[in-house]
């Protein structure tokens, strides 16, 4: 990867920074100026980052591991910043830019009309994912975690009105102490290992006099703590049914990403130090297990209790948690393959679940908008006061806005359910062979297959209730209008999904490439000190 295509590494951080930056130069007037930038630079990052994940499947005949490799200014880690890319983070990215895209795309039709600074957020929140996905370092992971919650602070808040101020003053102070665990972690990292460059300490920390030992696990521990907060683990994932249900749907659904940067810093994490530090490896992942085991429980339950969609999709994302959790927990390459499928799934179902939950509750109410405070705006519709219901010979015709809804619904359920045809059964069944394969009798192995099961049940009652209440029940309140724009970015979420089913075994075999990197720690620590020697002997 050289010249132009080495810079791409960057790109989908320095790009979303440069365009929020100068959307702050302009006021809210300039609605439909910000939109077209925010959207077209939602698509560039789609096409960046499927670039870079086809520079990384497929490289270049003769390219190195380094070429993956950027180093900020030219210093050489650890003294300076480095950004990598490898298979699993080309796969975050094109992840959360997908997800952005269908998010922003649906804000048009009138969220992002709401309050203040909406497309500036959103662009800096995407430029924090973003690199918390590719920096190589603990201390830019902490500077870029702070971006991404930052932004999510004003998303959070955008629209106003008592419920979202509420749950988003508890979530603020949550992730304040959140923050402060994370320096605390880092200061100890440091302190014991004198670098925060991930391939130094990989290197590291083999070497270290036992007396290190208890402050490291200590730093490691508290670090753990601070990303299984933002991954929404029980007990401390309490927040998120709530402050996720009363969000905004665009801000809701790309908030489905943010759980997901919590468990790909585990991931990496476990895959990258645990293997070099084994007297800490055992106890984590056993803790990881139980945990995710727990996290899975909880969720289970609180689906069911609960009857409220917006809690539904909530409970959806804890239960998703929690099936990484306890997967990453086995260290298994065939697991991992499983879990990445299942990431990617299950962020996309929780994306479309947050954009067609407020349509759905709007045609319950008859067309009325949900909060006062954010006024509805016309546009091109699906549907309307002319689709009214007609009798013919053979029964009732049925609305396009239900049919349109009734249908986007479905594949909804079926995706948390985790049914056949769609992603997520291929990946629970990926999951579940991974865990069964050659009669493995584990207590741990056997519990999480339960669980998912039982989740996928849970997800079924819960989803077919709340249809029959809100769209499959007789009503005399008039259908809702749907906009285009609000139809097209479900459809795009929900048809990713058949993608993957389409190229299920292409995708299967790229998340099994991925594991088998993640399986191989050198690999990503040579990439680095290999771009470091080059980049020394060039000077």
């Amino acid at each position: 990867m050289t010249g132009v295509l080495q810079h791409l590494i960057i790109a989908p951080i320095l790009l979303p920074l440069v365009v929020a930056a100068a959307m702050l130069l302009f006021d809210e007037k300039r609605q439909r100026l910000k939109r077209v930038l925010s959207l077209g630079t939602s698509g560039a990052l789609v096409l960046i980052s499927a670039a870079l994940l086809y520079l990384t499947a497929w490289p270049p005949s003769g390219a190195p591991d380094a070429s993956h490799v950027y180093l900020l200014g030219n210093w050489p880690a650890p003294v300076g910043i480095v950004l990598v890319v490898d298979r699993l983070s080309a796969m975050m990215l094109v992840l959360a830019s997908v997800l952005g895209f269908a998010s922003l795309f649906y804000a048009a039709a009138r969220w992002d009309r709401s309050g203040p600074r909406f497309h500036a957020l959103f662009l800096f929140l995407l430029m924090g994912v973003n690199g918390a996905f590719l920096t190589g370092d603990i201390f830019n992971l902490f500077v870029f975690f702070e971006v991404l919650l930052a932004s999510s602070y004003g998303l959070a808040l955008h629209g106003g009105g008592a419920s979202r101020t509420t749950a988003s003053l508890h979530y603020i102070v949550i992730n304040i102490v959140t923050s402060l665990l994370f320096l605390v972690g880092v200061s100890l990292v440091y302190a014991v290992t004198g670098t925060l460059n991930l391939a130094d300490i990989a290197g590291v920390i083999s070497r270290l006099p036992p007396d290190a030992g208890p402050i490291l696990q200590g730093g490691f521990a508290v670090l753990g703590i601070a990303f299984l907060v933002k991954a929404g683990m029980w007990p401390l994932g309490f927040w998120l049914p709530n402050t996720y249900g009363v969000a905004s749907p665009p801000a809701a659904a790309i908030f489905a990403i943010l759980t997901k940067v919590g468990i790909y810093i585990i991931l990496r994490f476990s895959s990258l130090l645990l293997p070099e530090y084994p007297a800490f490896a055992g106890g984590a992942e056993l803790w990881l297990k139980s945990a995710g085991l727990a996290t899975m429980a909880f969720g289970i339950l609180s689906m069911l209790a609960t009857r409220a969609l917006s809690r539904v999709a909530g409970c959806y994302m804890i239960i998703s948690s929690g099936t990484l959790l306890a997967a990453i927990g086995f260290n298994s390459p065939a697991a991992t393959a499983g879990l990445l499928f299942y990431l990617v799934s299950s962020t996309l179902a929780a994306g479309a679940m947050y954009l067609i939950m407020e349509p759905v509750e709007r045609n319950a109410a008859g067309g009325k908008t949900p909060s006062p405070s954010e006024p509805v705006f016309e546009d091109e519709y699906l549907g309307g006061p002319e689709d009214e219901e007609r009798e013919t010979e053979i029964g009732v015709a049925i609305p396009a806005t239900v049919a349109v809804l009734g249908g986007g619904f479905i594949l909804v359920a079926v995706l948390m359910a985790g049914l056949p045809p769609l992603s997520s059964f291929l990946a629970k069944f990926a999951i579940i062979d991974a865990l069964l394969r050659d009669g493995r009798t584990d207590i741990f192995a056997w519990a999480i297959v339960t669980l998912m099961i039982v989740s996928g049940l849970a997800a079924l009652v819960t989803m077919t209730r709340a249809g029959i209440d809100l769209l499959w029940t007789p009503s005399s309140l008039s259908t809702t209008r749907l906009s285009v724009i609000e139809a097209a970015p479900i459809g795009l979420l929900l048809a990713t999904c058949v993608f993957l089913v389409i190229y299920g075994a292409q995708t299967m075999r790229y998340m099994e490439e991925t594991a088998r990197e993640l399986d191989h720690p050198a690999l990503y620590v040579d990439a680095v000190r290999n771009r470091i020697a080059t980049e020394g002997r060039s000077q």
